[in-house]
C-alpha cells in the first residue's frame, strides 16, 4: 500500500512503520510544529465527526474504507481520526448541527494574500476560524449559521464560493490562515448575503 507524507505530500519509505505519518523525522518535526503552531477550535474537535482522506479528497474511516458523509457510524473522534494513518489527512463532517463552512476555490493571489473578493468575503466574516484549503490556494471560513441546503454560488467574476452546514465532510488541513482565532464565531449575516 502506497502512502503519502503528511507534511510534504512525498511517498513514504517501502519500510515505514504502519502509524508512520510522514517520510522522515524531519517531516514529522515540521508536522508536530505546524499542528502545535495551529490548534483547530474546540467547538470542532470534540465534535465526533471525524474522518480520513484520501488525496483525492475521498472521505475515509480510520481503517481506510469508504466513508460517508451522512452515515455517523463512519465517522470517529478527532484523536482516533488524528492517530489513524489511512490516507493523507482529515476531514470534518457538517451534520446540521449549526457549523457552517465557506468555501473559498482560488482565494489566494500568488504571494498568499486574499484576492480582493476574498478579502471582502473575510472581513464579513469577522474573527473566526479559517484555515488555507488542501490546494494552497483556496480558504475554508468555519463558524455558526442555519445552513440547511449547501450551494455553489457562481460569481461575476468567474470564482466560486460554496456554502456548507449538512450532508458534506471538509477537508482539513489545520493551516490557520493569517492567524485567524482558534474559535468559531456566528457567521450567520455573511451566510445570508452569500445565498441571498
Amino acid at each position: 500500500m502506497n502512502r503519502t507524507c503528511e507534511q510534504c505530500g512525498g511517498s513514504m519509505p517501502i519500510m515505514a512503520r504502519a502509524h508512520a505519518r510522514t517520510c522522515s523525522p524531519r517531516c514529522r518535526k515540521a508536522l508536530s510544529r505546524a499542528k502545535a503552531r495551529n490548534p483547530l477550535p474546540d467547538e470542532l474537535t470534540t465534535r465526533d465527526r471525524w474522518v480520513r482522506r484520501s488525496s483525492s479528497k475521498v472521505p475515509l474511516t480510520t481503517a481506510g474504507t469508504a466513508a460517508s458523509s451522512t452515515d455517523p457510524r463512519t465517522w470517529s473522534t478527532h484523536k482516533d481520526a488524528a492517530a489513524s494513518t489511512a490516507g493523507v489527512g482529515l476531514g470534518f463532517v457538517l451534520n446540521g448541527d449549526g457549523i457552517a463552512c465557506v468555501d473559498l476555490d482560488h482565494a489566494l493571489a500568488s504571494d498568499g494574500s486574499p484576492k480582493p473578493w476574498a478579502a471582502e468575503i473575510l472581513r464579513q466574516a469577522g474573527a473566526t476560524y479559517t484555515e488555507v484549503s488542501a490546494s494552497g490556494d483556496g480558504l475554508h471560513v468555519f463558524g455558526y449559521a442555519d445552513v440547511r441546503q449547501g450551494r455553489r454560488i457562481r460569481r461575476e467574476d468567474g470564482y466560486a464560493v460554496e456554502v456548507y452546514g449538512d450532508g458534506r465532510y471538509i477537508a482539513m488541513t489545520g493551516e490557520r490562515f493569517n492567524g485567524a482565532p482558534t474559535t468559531l464565531a456566528d457567521i450567520s449575516t455573511l451566510v445570508g448575503q452569500l445565498t441571498a
